[in-house]
């Protein structure tokens, strides 16, 4: 058995590094994240998730939405009417995922004013009079309009 730090547990590391970033690629973007904690809140129909979700664009939520679904996340419900109706919801692993999702969500909420502050101050120290903030900062720092939960 090799000792930690030998050359095999270097490339071992190394795979399940490249397999988490890999992974975390495919769960850790704004939208996704966005998007699951709008489905945690129960199924929903595109464009009521895409006014919950806010300022995403319908090229981006449908891109979105399509890669949770590839990733076992959603689920897409089609219902046979005129015109037919499409309804997305979490599936069991995007139930597991939500629990993390909410964890973050609240970490941000809860320490949005120290972020805000640490900006600021970089900002005073880059000889800037303000942080930059672009619409994704306002979009994720915003009150929810609901519960977390």
């Amino acid at each position: 058995m090799e000792k930690l730090g030998d050359h095999a547990d270097t490339v071992t590391c190394g795979q399940i590094s490249g397999h988490v970033s890999r992974m975390l690629a495919h769960v850790s973007d704004k939208w996704t994240l966005l998007v699951v904690r709008v489905l945690g809140r129960g199924p929903c129909r595109f464009n009521a998730l895409r006014r919950e979700v806010g300022e995403i664009s319908q090229k981006v939520l449908a891109s979105t939405l399509r890669d949770l679904e590839e990733n076992g996340f959603v689920s897409r419900t089609v219902t046979p009417t005129t015109p037919p109706q499409v309804e997305y919801a979490l599936t069991e692993l995007g139930q597991d995922f939500l629990s993390p999702v909410r964890a973050l969500a609240e970490w941000v909420i809860a320490n949005s004013s120290r972020l805000d502050a640490a900006r600021a101050d970089y900002a005073k120290r880059r000889g800037r009079e303000e942080p930059m903030l672009d619409a994704r900062d306002a979009a994720l720092t915003r009150e929810p309009t609901r519960s977390l939960r």
